[in-house]
């Protein structure tokens, strides 16, 4: 009786992920989109990935203790005062909101230049300077809102309400001025054709929680003062 002897499988090297682009850090840090276990088992997410996680869970657990300590205080005063949020608010939501497209629109234009569809859509340079243009126009309003409250003897110390106001929007600020900062570093990168397309998805997830951050403090404004 013949012994059938079963040889090992072998491996294509041409389907073997490039070290340059799997894992940690590579250029694209995509899965392989043929789903093929050998391949799938050498992937890891790149760092950006899970490090824009712990960081939106840490804002998160921040601005909800702010959001407890609100209703506590208010709860428990007697010097409450409430008083007519900014009209220039709404105006800077809509421009948050804004730019939040504007990314999204300069996020699709990189993944088609990424994949080799440079001669069919223009640069996405341009949404991004969009972009970062309603960023700093966000921040601006934000220090006109602050001006027309100290205008009408509104300060950080003047009432608890107040200095909610001043301390929930002005956080919330320099948030933003963080994410004006991965923007940047996106326009930089891009310029000298050495964009991740990792570090961009990172960046505009981080955008785009600080528009729902927002959505949900000018809510809690309006209902708390």
């Amino acid at each position: 009786m013949a012994t059938t002897v079963h040889e090992p499988p072998q491996i294509d090297p041409h389907r073997l992920p490039d070290p340059r682009h799997s894992g940690n850090g590579g250029g694209r840090n995509l899965a392989p989109a043929d789903g093929d276990l050998r391949v799938t088992l050498d992937y890891s997410p790149p760092p950006s990935s899970t490090g824009i996680w712990v960081v939106l869970f840490a804002i998160t657990m921040m601005f909800a203790a702010f959001t407890s300590a609100l209703i506590v205080r208010k709860g428990s005063s007697l010097d409450w005062q409430t008083f007519t949020l900014p009209s220039i608010l709404y105006f800077n939501t809509l421009v948050l909101l804004a730019s939040s497209i504007t990314l999204e629109v300069s996020r699709r234009r990189v993944a088609a230049f990424m994949g080799g569809l440079k001669s069919q859509v223009e640069s996405p340079a341009r949404w991004l300077y969009i972009t970062l243009f309603l960023g700093l126009l966000f921040v601006a309003g934000q220090y006109v809102a602050w001006s027309q409250l100290s205008a009408e003897g509104l300060y950080l110390a003047t009432n608890p309400s107040s200095s909610f106001f001043y301390v929930l929007t002005a956080t919330h600020a320099l948030h933003v001025l963080g994410g004006l900062g991965g923007l940047i570093y996106v326009i930089r990168k891009l310029s000298k054709s050495a964009l991740r397309r990792s570090a961009l998805v990172a960046t505009a997830r981080y955008w785009h929680f600080m528009d729902v951050l927002w959505l949900y403090l000018l809510f809690l404004l309006w209902m708390k003062l």
